[in-house]
């Protein structure tokens, strides 16, 4: 099972990312994924999760409205389009998928992860 994040760097404030989750080794169509992120000092949290066939999304507060996450099924990817980032959304960026849970904020419920990709935003 493997995945692999892409897409991070060093981004000014005001400007976008478009990060990737490539995801192989069980069956991609089954799982909900979500994007977790942890800056420095701090717990991972909840960033988005999309489910299975895509028909629900869900955002923390502090990315509604800047950030969407998306899934192409054929590809077995997720993306995760970031804009107007701020230098609090600094931190690595993980995504994790899960077969089944209850709420799709808690990172109990999710059985795979990935390494992460660093996002650093500059003011």
């Amino acid at each position: 099972v493997q995945l692999v994040e892409s897409g991070g760097g060093l981004v000014q404030a005001g400007g976008s990312l478009r990060l990737s989750c490539a995801v192989s080794g069980f069956t991609f169509d089954d799982y909900a994924i979500g994007w977790f992120r942890q800056a420095p000092g701090k717990e991972r949290e909840f960033v988005a999760a999309i489910s299975r066939g895509a028909m629900s999304t869900y955002y923390a507060d502090s990315v509604k409205g800047r950030f969407t996450i998306s899934r192409d099924n054929a590809k077995n990817t997720v993306f995760l389009q970031m804009n107007s980032l701020k230098p609090e959304d600094t931190a690595v960026y993980f995504c994790a998928a899960r077969f089944r849970g209850d709420s799709f904020l808690a990172r109990s419920t999710y059985d795979y992860w990935g390494q992460g990709t660093q996002v650093t935003v500059s003011s």
